[in-house]
């Protein structure tokens, strides 16, 4: 087809579609910020007025719709239609468009059914022509901190590491994409096929194309609404959702068929002929184009007497018929053809011509003869005129040719430089023959996958291999290679991959240590902590004694230790105590038991002196040491993470801050920015939780919590970010808020199994408090003092039930309430640290009596003061402020609320600063103060 012709056949397209273009046209105005003035042009012929109002009518609220989201600056624009009613010509109009105008740049990529397995092949056709313009310096101060990371994917620079988050991998992507949007001309980003766009690069524009706002960006998707993909659920919700509602097409109407007919044959076109081009082609404007073109091929005259013949014309425009027709050119032209089928999309003449074994110069001829025909277009890169054609010339190959005819692809395919990745897409559709190089391409292939973060599409390569099957020898390898790939994504996955790897002789003891451990993970991800130490616990008696063995000791110690239901909690503790007493940190070995050892201890409020002494045998000169970094893959990151919430309750922030910000900086580095990266802010929001900055951690544990959002809803890494959110808003007097999130994130019976940061069940006791449900409350803190004390763990700043049950229960029962002060306190004495004694005794003062609270809230005070919680001492200063008033001692009493009001609006703890003022405000102090700031801080 020539490009005069291709231009007629888009044009023809476009009849009837002044709404559409009307909206597309806007949008890109729209976008450049260009006043739009009377009645757009459009360079297809405009159907009659009367036809035109009929049409309005009928669509009058999807116009509404379409014409506010594509007024806007910027944003997504949906075009949904079934194949051959204009989609792509729809979307050349928007290039053609968007490309004439100087203020404006744009990308664009297409899906295709048969590159649908290679992973960021839409991505690159998007950004790699932006990209391949640039000098190299000017790429990099382009991609900054995200080059190493997106690099690989985009495919301008190899990987430097053998995993790449996904998720940091899209993050990179938006940073692309957005500093070209603001950094250069306003973006029009064209999609065409999208429900064919590979996995990779449509979960990325999905996560990108919801979070538009404001941006000098507009993405236009065009997509077939009965072929959405399964494989991108998130896509499917974006098409159905209100973010965008779609510019559905239409078919053809009668009226409009007629005027295609007269353009192209002539106005003596009668009324029986052109009624019968609308019968037979349903009005779908590809086939219609086609058929109108078939009958000016013949000289057909367009009368009545010839519309007999259109039916069996058109039936050779499509399915069997079009292949009947491929056919009739000749064996050597159909062998073209199906090589070209096979071959995709940018299909190069030379590798069609390998492919179907024949030279150049027939090559090019059959080229020639199938672009006369209308089948394929293009000239040294070919490709099909339209899908419906490629997808009936594919099924019209037999299997045992196709499947053929692929695994010669993927050797042409290598040979001529394309990669393992374009050629592993060949061999997935070859039929198992035990061929070990099909398997160690199909390997090949998932190591790059996993480097550039597409691991779905390494799993599918290496499920593949082991079905050739692999030589028995690589068997047990082949499944651990399977079980890594799908940990970022599939947990279960993992959990039977590996499982099978381990049941095989062929594991060596390295990589069978490696195995189990990653195993272990898997369990603790999918919520089995118990199988995560169990599996542990069992490969480590088959592993002679060294450090292998003790690597899965410790990770029995560390799944068994973080769970809230351990059965064995006090021996297991026992055992690491016994275990540990003599270990000085001379390896990572040694330094993982250390840590477990300084966790447990923190939990059940041993002294903190000793504690201390655990961690400083672990870290090197106040840093950890090599090998137990935070993006280490053999010990995993919980051993830092672990190191910094003991500092964290150990009073020593400012190395617990330090450490949690070097986890944000490494994880950032790698581009981890899912599972790693959300634990890393949240952790920076207990840190700063527990210094008093109260606004910056609920900001870092709202980011957090977003990150973790991304990656799925329910998922236990939620658990820690709305724990400590809810605790730090609890903490501002923000109860409403935590309710709110409390609400939002299911917090709710039955909690993690996994221990988190406060316990679940004590928070869930003092929010429910906060919130006057006094009786729910007593239920939910008695029901957390039975589970932690019948395991031991009494650690009153993570877990302070007894001070909040007492506090609930000692109107009714004040002898038992007076007990639990007194255990609690007891607790917090032997751990030592002032910030759970004077936090223990402020908690204790609203059990006693008024006339004891000020002494008892004085010595709060006195410890408080030597500790770096800003919080905590703020509040005592206003409960003891309050307590002095009481008792009558009203200059002490303005002393302290002063202060305390000072600091409290330091931390942000709006409730605290309600009450120092309404309680100054009684004493007759500042009422003109507190009358002009009605509205709380924060």
């Amino acid at each position: 087809m020539s490009g005069q012709q291709r231009e007629r056949v888009l044009s023809a397209a476009l009849f009837e579609r002044e709404r559409e273009l009307s909206v597309v046209e806007r949008a890109v105005y729209g976008l450049c910020g260009r006043e739009i003035q009377g009645e757009m042009q459009c360079e297809v012929q405009k159907e009659s007025t009367e036809n035109e109002e009929v049409l309005e009518a009928g669509r009058a609220e999807e116009d509404r719709e379409t014409e506010g989201v594509a007024e806007k600056a910027g944003g997504l624009l949906l075009i949904s239609g079934e194949a051959g009613l204009g989609k792509t010509a729809l979307l050349t109009h928007v290039r053609r468009v968007a490309g004439e105008r100087d203020d404006c740049t744009v990308l664009f990529g297409r899906g295709s059914k048969s590159a649908e397995r290679v992973p960021f092949t839409v991505v690159r056709q998007l950004l790699q022509p932006e990209l391949a313009a640039m000098t190299q310096e000017a790429r990099r101060e382009l991609l900054g901190d995200w080059h190493d990371i997106a690099g690989p994917a985009l495919g301008i620079t190899p990987p430097v590491g053998p995993l790449a988050d996904p998720q940091g991998v899209r993050d990179g992507l938006d940073w692309v994409i957005t500093q070209l949007a603001f950094k250069g001309k306003p973006l029009v980003v064209i999609v065409d096929d999208a429900h064919w766009v590979d996995p990779e690069s449509l979960t990325w524009l999905t996560s990108f194309a919801v979070r538009l706002t404001e941006m000098p960006l507009l993405i236009v998707l065009a997509y077939r609404p009965e072929e959405l993909p399964d494989h991108t659920p998130g896509f499917k919700e974006l098409v159905a959702g209100r973010v965008a509602r779609p510019v559905e097409l239409h078919a053809l109407t009668p009226e409009a068929v007629a005027g295609l007919v007269r353009e192209a044959l002539g106005p003596g076109a009668d009324d029986p002929f052109c009624r019968e081009v609308w019968a037979v082609t349903g009005g779908n404007a590809y086939e219609a184009v086609e058929l109108i073109a078939k009958a000016r091929d013949r000289d057909m005259d367009p009368v009545e007497e010839s519309a007999a013949l259109l039916r069996e014309l058109g039936a050779a425009a499509r399915g069997k018929g079009l292949v009947a027709r491929l056919e009739q050119l000749g064996s050597a032209v159909t062998r073209f053809a199906y090589a070209a089928a096979v071959l995709g999309t940018e299909i190069e003449l030379t590798l069609a011509a390998n492919l179907a074994g024949m030279g150049p110069t027939e090559a090019k001829q059959r080229a020639d003869q199938l672009r006369e025909a209308r089948i394929l277009t293009g000239d040294t890169t070919l490709e099909f005129v339209h899908p419906l054609i490629a997808t009936a010339v594919y099924r019209a190959i037999p299997t045992g040719t196709r499947t053929a005819m692929h695994g010669q692809a993927a050797w042409l395919s290598a040979d001529a430089g394309k990669g393992v990745a374009v050629s592993a897409r060949h061999l997935l559709e070859v039929h198992p023959d035990a061929d070990a190089d099909v398997v160690g391409q199909l390997r090949a292939a998932a190591r790059e996958h996993l480097a550039v973060g597409a691991p779905d599409a390494a799993r599918r390569c290496l499920e593949r291999a082991l079905l050739e099957p692999p030589p028995e020898e690589d068997r047990a390898m082949l499944l651990y290679e399977l079980g890594c790939a799908a940990l970022l994504t599939s947990p279960k996955t993992t959990i039977n991959h590996l499982r099978a790897a381990l049941d095989l002789p062929d594991l060596g003891e390295d990589l069978r240590i490696d195995a189990t451990f990653r195993l272990s993970q898997a369990y603790a991800h999918n919520s089995q902590l118990d199988e995560a130490a169990r599996v542990v616990a069992d490969q480590a008696k088959r592993i002679p004694a060294g450090p292998g063995r003790m690597r899965l000791q410790a990770a029995h110690y560390m799944w068994q230790g973080v769970q809230v239901e351990e059965e064995d909690a006090i021996g297991r503790s026992h055992r690491i105590a016994e275990l540990a007493r003599d270990l000085e940190g001379r390896d990572n070995a040694e330094r993982t038991l250390l840590v477990l050892r300084a966790f447990d201890g923190t939990l059940r409020s041993e002294n903190s002196l000793e504690v201390g002494e655990f961690i400083d045998r672990v870290l090197v000169d106040g840093k950890l040491p090599d090998g137990l970094g935070w993006t280490n893959a053999e010990w995993g990151f919980e051993i830092p993470s672990q190191i910094g919430i003991v500092c964290s309750y150990l009073d020593r922030l400012d190395e617990a801050g330090e450490l949690f910000d070097q986890a944000v900086r490494a994880f950032e580095i790698a581009g981890w920015s899912g599972a790693h990266l959300a634990f890393a802010h949240d952790f920076r929001g207990l840190v700063l939780r527990r210094r008093g900055d109260l606004e910056e951690a609920e900001q870092a544990l709202r980011k957090g919590l977003g990150l973790a959002h991304r990656l799925g809803p329910g998922l236990p890494i939620q658990w820690d970010g709305t724990c400590l959110l809810i605790d730090t808003l609890i903490a501002r007097g923000k109860i409403d808020e935590a309710q709110e999130v409390a609400e939002a994130n299911s917090f709710l019976p039955p909690y993690s199994p996994a221990i988190v940061l406060p316990d679940a069940a004590c928070l869930a006791g003092r929010l429910l408090l906060a919130r006057g449900k006094t009786k729910e409350a007593i239920e939910e803190l008695e029901a957390a003092g039975r589970r932690l004390e019948e395991r031991g763990r009494h650690n009153t700043l993570w877990a302070p039930w007894a001070l909040d049950l007492a506090f609930a229960i000692k109107d009714e029962e004040p002898e038992r309430a007076r007990t639990l002060v007194s255990q609690a306190i007891q607790h917090a004495m032997r751990f030592g640290t002032d910030t759970a004694i004077g936090e223990a005794l402020r908690l204790a003062a609203k059990v006693d009596a008024p006339r004891e609270r000020p002494d008892r809230l004085s010595k709060a005070v006195a410890h408080l003061r030597k500790s770096p919680c800003r919080y905590e001492l703020a509040a005592a200063l206003v409960d003891h402020g309050v307590a002095l008033r009481e008792c009558g001692q009203q200059a002490e009493a303005v002393e302290r609320l002063r202060e305390g009001l000072e600091l409290s609006e330091r931390c942000g703890a709006d409730g605290l600063v309600r009450t120092a003022r309404a309680e100054l405000v009684e004493l007759g102090v500042e009422e003109e103060a507190v009358e002009e700031e009605a509205e709380p801080t924060g």
